[in-house]
């Protein structure tokens, strides 16, 4: 009765397939490079609450301690009194020793810096944003490469399995062919044609085998986890721009690589006038409070006090060395690379998004053709083994379609490869292939979450994860 229980619970689990959509949720939660990406943008976080310091005061504490030692001389008495010193040439000597301590407390608060602080602070803001579109490009990229690497292994597979029956069916043709050379019925070119063949179509196997183990490589490398069960995925259609004008108009909208620089441009833009304000007058108001003690050891009467003191300062700049008229020009050439920078990006958006579709276009195209010349091989490879089993035909014919349909099917494969991965493609040129338009079963980063937590800190050495 116990070994009946047992049983079921001893038997091993079946191991479940990956669905190239499985594929693309391991890869976001665990490919290493995407894990990176999301720690700079934490760190670039901290941007913000590193400029807002401009505004908040700088308090310090200091003590100090001073011992002075001074000697007094002059002519000695007759009489040794407490405190001198006899000696022969009638000299005295008083030695006199006081500590003073003194501690204290300032507080410095910049009550204007000509703008600088609040344009330091927009442009740390618009870089925090400019980083988190970049980590979502950056998101996109690993789910494509995701599902290249998933495609890939599909395809792979496909190609060893028909390299395989293709050597199957040669090592048919090599024992035939024997049987009917020692009947009288063949040649022994025909034998020869058939081992040369052979040959190749084992050496054919061997770089299939070896492709497919490179791509199980890849997609470790990606996904970090190895592949199980994968199955030739289909193409992606939800989603899909109906024509090319859509689909650029889309990506101009929502690719997080324009919105990147989009912000990139408004940060360079607030540090122009953040490096402009050092022109401008600035306010300091600093607070101290100091306390005085002192001892002396002839005497109690040394003065003890408390002193404070509030001072404004106003500074007004008026020729720094040049430094300040150089960084301003800095500034604005920075700002004038980085609205080049999005036209620039406009058009390699532009550019991808266009030849994905047509890549698209031209895969479907060639998925169907190849499924018709696979079938049409096939049809003609029967006809001419029928048609040798009467004579009609040579052997010659037989191994000339039979490489035929193994191209035919070979071809098609890739085809089937390049039809996946293009329509995934146009997605990601549009800036739509995410967690969230493929319902991925993987929790989403949200690096917001990171940011409020952190952009009003005022205090504290850890990170929000605790390290």
């Amino acid at each position: 009765m116990l070994a009946a229980v047992l049983v079921p619970v001893l038997a091993p689990i079946p191991a479940v397939a990956d669905t190239v959509y499985d594929a693309m949720a391991m890869a976001y939660e665990n490919n290493p490079d995407l894990n990176a990406a999301r720690a700079g943008l934490r760190a670039t976080d901290e941007g913000v609450t590193i400029a807002k310091a401009g505004w908040r005061p700088q308090i310090s504490a200091f003590v100090s301690q001073t011992r002075t030692k001074f000697d007094t001389v002059g002519k000695s008495a007759i009489l040794v009194e407490p405190g001198t010193v006899e000696n022969p040439l009638g000299v005295r000597s008083d030695k006199i020793s006081t500590i003073a301590h003194q501690r204290g407390l300032t507080i410095t608060q910049q009550i204007f810096d000509g703008f600088q602080t609040l344009n330091n602070v927009r442009a740390a803001e618009s870089t925090v944003f400019s980083e988190r579109a970049s980590l979502r490009a950056q998101e996109i990229q690993i789910l494509l490469a995701a599902v290249e690497a998933y495609a890939n292994i599909a395809r792979d597979q496909q190609i060893l399995a028909f390299r395989k029956q293709n050597l199957a069916f040669l090592k048919e043709q090599i024992s035939g062919s024997r049987e009917r050379l020692t009947v009288g019925e063949g040649t022994r070119t025909d034998v020869s044609l058939v081992e040369a063949d052979t040959a190749r179509a084992t050496s054919l196997v061997a770089m299939a085998e070896s492709q497919l183990k490179q791509s199980q490589a890849v997609y470790l490398q990606i996904v970090g986890e190895p592949p199980k069960g994968i199955k030739q995925p289909k193409p992606v259609s939800k989603s899909l721009p109906k024509t090319i004008d859509s689909a650029v108009a889309t990506g101009w909208r929502e690719h997080p690589r324009i919105l990147a620089t989009m912000h990139a441009v408004d940060a360079a833009g607030f540090e122009v006038k953040s490096a402009e304000g050092v022109l401008l007058p600035g306010v300091v108001i600093q607070g101290q409070v100091q306390s005085n003690e002192g001892t002396q050891p002839s005497t109690s009467s040394y003065p003890n006090n408390v002193t404070s003191s509030l001072t404004a300062r106003l500074n007004v700049p008026i020729y720094q060395g040049g430094a300040e008229y150089g960084q301003i020009r800095q500034a604005k050439e920075r700002l004038g690379q980085q609205r080049i920078m999005l036209d620039s990006v406009r058009l390699e958006v532009q550019q991808t998004i266009v030849s994905a579709m047509a890549q698209y276009d031209a895969a479907l195209a060639s998925v169907q053709a190849g499924g018709m010349q696979v079938k049409a091989a096939n049809e003609a490879l029967s006809s001419l083994e029928e048609e040798r089993s009467y004579g009609q035909s040579t052997l010659l014919d037989v191994l000339t379609v039979q490489a035929t349909v193994l191209n035919a099917k070979e071809n098609l494969a890739v085809a089937q490869r390049d039809a996946v991965v293009a329509s995934f493609s146009i997605l990601a040129t549009t800036g739509r292939l995410t967690v969230k338009s493929q319902d991925l079963q993987v929790a989403e980063y949200r690096a917001e979450e990171h940011y409020e937590k952190v952009k009003d800190a005022w205090f504290g050495l850890r990170t929000v994860d605790g390290r």
